[in-house]
């Protein structure tokens, strides 16, 4: 009974203590597909993601029925850093849904307009606001309605000290006028949360060493198995993990001590087992300490990707071919960051097509002989290598009547119109590509029949097309896989190699980019489409991981155009638009949602992007 009434107890005192309305509450759920889109519009920078940030404690004086509560210590605020743009998971600040959505907008527009991140909280964000009512006049009023709806919710300051009262009535001017510097007097306590502002001071790690390569490609990929709200921002530093020496403490044998529990069966933890309260007691924590002993559980045991060894691995054709890399940081391109290693099968006897294809590689076949190049006959040529005899029988008979005519074309002549075409596919053959997509099929097994089944009706159309694999393990080793290249015919040692391809390691896509855009911009045709095919991010064991891939990726898609070539990108991965509109564009990638069916959407998709040849 005592329990049941103090689980009433406390849920009434929290109700009563929270300030917010969550009957009209917006999450930023809600605003998953407009604030990214939004923010790119407004100039922000396009390789930050918009996600959740944490709620952080802000010191500011607390009511007596929160301090009864226990609630109100912490609040969610706006901000961002190099990677990310952090917003609040929900919003019920104000009692009218709409407004709540406003406030969300105008978060948004003022992180686009943020560029002073070295002057003072109440400094920056006047500046940032000024910025954006100048850069987006038809949000003044808007930000208007916001700031008293705000101010109405503030409370009244009266009831504040001395001190606090004047640094609130600093922030009210601020917020009306913010083209008026104000300057935030000292108190003994900070002022309230301002949620029209951004954060004052921003959770990122503070202190925190730099984690090594195995670390950071561990942590990447655990965190694609986390929900949102476990990928939440939260404010961490490290720390030295402590040796537990104490001058103190006596020397003892563990062994000698004895314990009745050693006698029943019980399931005790162990030091390797996950603790189920982690996440909850991770939300309570103002600030994370990760301490590093340099010791690996034996769940979380992670293999690096050793290279084969010589004798088992492909032949290289061609190695140590070095190559720039565009740095994202320094906003400038690093000279012979990368070197290239262009390897072919070295087990890879020739074979004829896989039989459960063939069906459909004679249905794409003759499909696709409908784009052969045809032969045209022209009549009425001033000259040719036939006679035309219906021009001849109208010019004889005109003349005949003595009707006045010209010189005619007498003649026939037969011209071939070439699709004037060149194709490369570049092909992600990462160790993802390993993983399960049903009970049959790998990913790898996917792009093999997807390659076979592309080749296949290429060589149909007599297209010029080349098929080149790629993977990577750190700058150092980019492998590039040839497959079939230009000057090679689509025959039984190419379907070899193709059914000899297997996952390799990591994603250095701007590096195979590169490579495949000099191979592609020596061929002589018309129009050169570079078809990227790929189940993920860009990724290496260095400092390759997150923006600085992507954006070294974006470069080179940039750089292939300026030479000229059409790249575009297809992806079974069902998270790629939350960046591949940043690395192609809005019309130059496809997201194929079943990847069982990519070896007959690869085929139509190549007539789509070509039927204008």
């Amino acid at each position: 009974m005592e329990e049941y009434v103090g689980e009433l107890w406390d849920r009434f005192i929290r109700k009563v203590a929270y300030r917010g309305y969550p009957e009209a509450r917006v999450k930023l759920e809600q605003m998953a597909k407009l604030a990214p889109v939004f923010f790119r519009a407004l100039g922000g920078d396009p390789g930050l993601n918009v996600t959740a940030g944490s709620a952080t404690s802000h010191g500011a004086r607390r009511n007596w029925v929160q301090r009864v509560a226990g609630t109100g210590e912490k609040a969610e605020l706006a901000w961002r850093d190099g990677a990310s743009l952090y917003l609040p998971a929900e919003l019920d600040v104000f009692p009218q849904a709409a407004l709540n959505r406003d406030l969300y907008l105008w978060l948004i527009a003022l992180s686009a307009h943020d560029c002073a991140s070295d002057l003072p909280w109440l400094a920056r964000n006047q500046q940032a606001t000024l910025a954006t009512l100048q850069a987006l006049p038809g949000l003044a009023g808007r930000y208007q309605i916001l700031v008293e709806a705000l101010i109405a919710e503030r409370g009244d300051p009266a009831k504040l000290l001395p001190a606090e009262r004047a640094a609130e009535e600093v922030v009210r001017a601020a917020l009306r006028d913010p083209a008026t510097p104000q300057v935030l007097p000292p108190a003994p306590k900070p002022v309230q949360p301002v949620p029209l502002w951004l954060h004052p001071e921003a959770p990122v790690a503070a202190g925190v060493r730099a984690r090594s390569q195995e670390e950071t490609a561990e942590a990447s990929e655990e965190a694609t198995a986390k929900t949102p709200e476990t990928q939440r921002k939260r404010k961490a530093e490290s720390t030295d993990m402590p040796d537990g020496k104490n001058g103190f403490m006596l020397r003892f044998r563990a062994e000698s001590l004895f314990s009745w529990a050693e006698f029943v069966k019980v399931n005790r933890a162990t030091d390797d087992d996950e603790d189920p309260d982690a996440a909850s007691a991770a939300d309570d924590l103002d600030q994370l300490t990760v301490a590093r002993d340099n010791k690996r559980s034996a769940s979380r045991i992670r293999f690096d990707l050793d290279l084969p060894a010589e004798a088992d691995d492909d032949t290289v054709l061609e190695s140590g071919t070095l190559l720039p890399e565009w740095h994202y940081k320094k906003q400038r391109m690093l000279p012979d960051m990368c070197r290239i290693h262009t390897l072919v099968a070295a087990d890879a006897p020739p074979c004829a097509l896989p039989q459960p294809l063939a069906r459909t590689a004679r249905l794409l076949r003759r499909q696709f002989q409908a784009l052969t190049p045809q032969r045209t006959r022209l009549r009425n040529q001033h000259s040719g290598s036939d006679v035309d005899l219906d021009a001849l029988m109208r010019y004889c008979a005109d003349r005949a009547s003595g009707a006045p005519v010209s010189e005619p074309g007498l003649y026939l002549d037969f011209r071939n119109h070439n699709r004037d075409l060149a194709c490369l596919l570049l092909a992600d053959l990462s160790l993802s590509t390993d993983a399960w997509i049903n009970n049959s099929a790998r990913v790898i097994d996917v792009i093999r029949d997807s390659l076979f089944l592309f080749s296949e009706a290429l060589s149909a159309t007599g297209d010029s097309f080349a098929l080149y694999g790629f993977s990577s393990v750190r700058r150092d080793n980019v492998r590039f896989h040839l497959l079939k290249g230009f000057d090679e015919r689509y025959n039984p040692e190419v379907r070899g190699r193709l059914a000899a391809i297997k996952p390799g390691f990591y994603t250095r896509m701007g590096a195979a980019i590169r490579q495949s855009t000099q191979i592609l911009s020596r061929q002589k045709s018309g129009r050169r489409l570079l078809l990227i095919l790929t189940d993920g991010k860009p990724n290496d064991l260095d400092q390759y991981e997150g923006r600085y891939g992507i954006e070294d990726t974006r470069v080179a898609i940039h750089e292939a155009r300026q030479k000229g070539l059409t790249p575009f990108c297809v992806t079974i991965d069902e998270k790629a638009g939350d960046y591949l509109p940043h690395l192609f564009g809005s019309g130059s990638f496809v997201v194929v949602r079943n990847a069982a069916e990519l070896p007959q959407v690869l085929p139509r998709l190549y007539v789509k992007l070509t039927c204008n040849d």
